[in-house]
């Protein structure tokens, strides 16, 4: 089903980046797209989380230069069965993060540092485990081609403002008409691609993620605490590259207003019930009892991050 998704998601956006191409170039501007949205497509599906990562400058870390964090991830892979993803640290105050890669085998992490100095062990825990859960799913292959592809409508539609000046239209069959509709294109791109990336994924990363760190409320705490101060503070990594803003767990942008059909996650509120409620009835369950027993012969509590507090948890978790 992920990959008729995908394959579908990857054909409407190829047919609206040929369509700006029509727009500005007429046929041979639609074959040209055409071309590109080809290589594009190939592109992306290799190297898109490369992109993403690069864009928001995260830094890759490992048992040496983050020990906690990264042990943290690892006691978490391997309670999802999951192999070992990279795991990336990028500087920005707003607590947040993210999950890449074209499937489990060449899966990327990455969390702010505002998320790692913000969030308890147990917050991180939860937060980590949701996009594990992305990862599990392979919603990240669907993520960041479209992130990538609608970047590149983006692209395409500034540049038709400059072919706006050009007083021959030969090549235009809408002529300066169709300049407007393909520079519109851009801003409705963003909202295709909100609408393409279902938000029930969302809950299914919230459900699994709280099945893989063992405590749903970790997770309903953390989404509190990041969706509040994403609303203070400025993300300017994700303005500039606003098409990638599904792939956080919440939306880092500041031009978020309200919950209808075009926004890129659900309501946090209901997101947060949602797993509340799961907590309430116990409607989750330990991944694998092999390797929770075997993180707790190491007699360990919840460990720091890196970036955090610091100090230990009295709350029992599958490092404990």
């Amino acid at each position: 089903m992920n990959l008729i998704r995908t394959a579908m998601l990857l054909a409407f956006m190829t047919a609206l980046f040929m369509g700006v191409g029509y727009l500005i170039g007429g046929q041979g501007g639609m074959m040209i797209a055409l071309v590109i949205a080809a290589g594009m497509n190939f592109f992306s599906y290799w190297n898109s989380d490369r992109m993403v990562l690069s864009a928001y400058h995260a830094q890759e870390v490992d048992e040496r230069t983050a020990p906690e964090f990264y042990n943290m991830v690892k006691d978490l892979t391997a309670r999802a069965n999951l192999p070992m993803p990279r795991v990336y640290v990028f500087e920005n105050d707003q607590p947040n993060a993210f999950a890449t890669g074209r499937n489990p085998q060449n899966a990327a992490v990455a969390a702010s540092t505002g998320l790692l100095r913000s969030l308890s062990p147990e917050e991180v825990a939860g937060v980590m485990a949701h996009e594990l859960a992305h990862v599990e799913n392979r919603d990240t292959l669907t993520m960041t081609i479209t992130a990538t592809l609608a970047g590149a409508i983006s692209m395409l539609s500034n540049f038709a403002f400059f072919f706006g000046g050009s007083r021959d239209d030969r090549n235009n069959p809408l002529g300066f008409v169709g300049i407007l509709i393909a520079m519109i294109v851009a801003p409705l791109a963003a909202m295709l691609v909100q609408m393409a990336i279902s938000r029930t994924r969302e809950y299914a990363a919230d459900r699994r993620g709280a099945e893989i760190c063992g405590n749903p409320r970790w997770l309903a705490s953390a989404l509190a605490k990041i969706a509040g101060a994403a609303t203070r503070i400025h993300n300017d990594d994700a303005e500039r590259n606003p098409a990638t803003a599904h792939m956080f767990i919440i939306n880092p942008l500041s031009g978020q207003r309200m919950d209808n059909l075009f926004s890129t996650h659900p309501n946090t509120e209901n997101r947060i019930a949602a797993l509340e409620q799961m907590a309430t009835d116990g409607q989750f369950r330990s991944t694998d009892r092999d390797v929770a027993a075997k993180a707790g012969r190491r007699s360990r509590t919840v460990p720091d991050t890196g970036w955090g507090r610091g100090g230990t948890s009295s709350r029992k978790g599958p490092w404990s």
